[in-house]
This record gives structure tokens, C-alpha cells and sequence, in this order.
């Protein structure tokens, strides 16, 4: 399984063998993991990556994990597991009101952790298949691909990244905002607003050829990119969208 295809985990605890347990038993089970100490560490690799769930530990030393709860909450939709003690059910319920999507109590078994993150996996993916609200999508994968609309960055199926100019951006941005239908060079002017650079079809033509060096394995024979001959391009890929 690629890297980019995989769900990204957030694990968000002080404690290092927690982090090292959830990592290792996550990473086993086609997952990738990333972690963090403190609430800066959270708003960072938010900021920085395509995150699919937080695990979220609410006893951070020195800071209030309700607050980290809220804030998170209020700025993204992407799914929060809570950590507690065994004895915080205030703390849990709180939580829960506050728009967590879960939570696991310490010491918890990474069997029930690995289901429950699953389970609200689960959720979130057929809630991605109702009608979306395009602000607030972060991220596009497809084919293995990963393309971050917050830091622009796209992720090759090793994780490699790969550097894409402003209209090579736009474009797939586009594309993937219409995964397998067919759009004509007006339409991708519009979408992409690459017209505002360059006022002429054949730019989509250009753009076109770019994209296909960096994400085609063969940009003579392409296999995601397509031409449609007399019409235009399409996307020949499911697409998923993070939010």
C-alpha cells in the first residue's frame, strides 16, 4: 500500500511509550503515524500535513486539553479520539459535547484503539460521499497521490514530494475537484482560474504535458490524465477528499 493512500494518524500524548505503543501497533495495521507533545506540536503538523484522525491525549502538562478539544474543533472537521484516565468521565463527556467523535480510556488495549479509530474512519468516509462544502476540503488522494491544498505540496506514492509550479496546481486541483468527467479547455480555465495569468486555451495544453511528466510513470502513454479527443481531459482516478 502506498504511503500517501494510507490514513494519517495524529497521536497527540506526553508520554513517550504511549506514542511509541500507538505508532508501532497503528504502523502494523496500514496506517501512518505522526506525533506530537503539545499543543503547538498539533497546530503545527496540522498546519504542515493531510491529517485523516487526532488522537488526543486531554492531560497535557501545562495546557488545557478541553481548550486543545475546542480549537481544533472549531477550526477542522477532521475526526478527534480523545485520551483519559479511566476515572474522567466529566472529562469524557465534555469532550463529547465539545464535537469529539470518541474516546479510549488509559490503559487502553491497541486492539480496541486500532477499532475505534476505524470505526470513526468509517464514519467520516461515508460522510465525505454527501454533498461536499469545497472550503473546507484539505487535501485530494488519488492513485495514490496526495495533494495538500493548504501547503500546495503533492506526495508521490513513496511519500516523495514532488514540486508543482502555480498552474500545475490549479490544474489538478481542478481536475480533482471532477474526478472522472470530462472537462474542456474553457472549463478548466475557469475552474483553475488560470485565465487570469494567461488568456488562451492551449495553456491547459501546456500545463497538461507539465503535470504528466511529474505524475504519469509513462507521460507518452498516460493512464490518469487523459485526453478525450475533440472534448478535452479527465482525471481517469476515484478521488477521496479529506476535510
Amino acid at each position: 500500500m502506498s504511503i500517501a493512500s494510507t490514513p494519517h494518524i495524529l497521536v497527540i500524548d506526553d508520554d513517550p511509550d504511549i506514542r511509541e505503543l500507538v505508532s508501532e501497533y497503528l504502523g502494523s495495521n496500514d496506517m501512518r503515524v505522526s506525533t506530537g507533545s503539545s499543543g503547538r506540536e498539533l497546530a503545527q503538523l496540522l498546519e504542515r500535513e493531510a491529517i485523516d484522525l487526532v488522537l488526543l491525549d486531554l492531560k497535557l502538562p501545562g495546557e488545557d486539553g478541553m481548550q486543545l478539544a475546542r480549537s481544533l474543533r472549531e477550526r477542522a472537521t477532521v475526526p478527534i479520539v480523545l485520551l483519559t484516565g479511566r476515572n474522567e468521565e466529566a472529562d469524557r463527556v465534555m469532550g463529547l459535547e465539545l464535537g469529539a467523535d470518541d474516546y479510549v480510556t488509559k490503559p487502553f488495549s491497541p486492539r480496541e484503539l486500532l477499532a475505534r479509530v476505524r470505526a470513526v474512519l468509517r464514519r467520516y468516509h461515508v460522510q465525505a460521499t454527501l454533498p461536499e462544502r469545497d472550503h473546507s476540503r484539505r487535501a485530494f488522494r488519488f492513485a495514490g497521490w496526495e495533494l495538500n491544498l493548504r501547503t500546495r505540496r503533492l506526495l508521490a506514492p513513496d511519500g516523495r514530494p514532488v514540486a508543482l509550479s502555480n498552474g500545475e496546481f490549479s490544474l489538478l486541483s481542478a481536475l480533482c475537484r471532477a474526478p472522472q468527467r470530462v472537462l474542456t479547455r474553457e472549463q478548466l480555465l475557469s475552474m483553475s482560474r488560470l485565465h487570469e495569468a494567461e488568456v488562451y486555451d492551449r495553456t491547459i495544453d501546456v500545463q497538461v504535458r507539465r503535470l504528466r511528466l511529474k505524475i504519469e510513470a509513462d507521460s507518452a502513454r498516460p493512464t490518469l490524465l487523459i485526453t478525450e479527443r475533440g472534448a478535452g481531459y479527465r482525471l481517469a482516478c476515484e478521488v477521496e477528499s479529506l476535510y
